[in-house]
């Protein structure tokens, strides 16, 4: 149950989000366009982040950028 503990993890890297245009999600109640996220968690297809609702949440990579 790793996911608990990911919010107090430390900071892998940081990026910042690129565009919120979701074709199938709501993403942009819990991103902001042009801020910098600190990634708690990394996979192949998504980044686990503290989003903008102060919690972990998980979002595809095409979101991001590095900063």
């Amino acid at each position: 149950m790793i996911h608990l503990s990911w919010k107090n993890r430390e900071t892998i890297k940081k990026i910042q989000c690129v565009h919120t245009d979701a074709k199938k999600y709501l993403v942009h109640n819990a991103l902001t366009k042009g801020n910098i996220y600190d990634v708690k968690n990394e996979t192949e297809e998504f980044y686990y982040i503290i989003d903008n609702t102060g919690k972990v949440g998980g979002f595809y990579k095409e979101y991001f950028q590095d900063a």
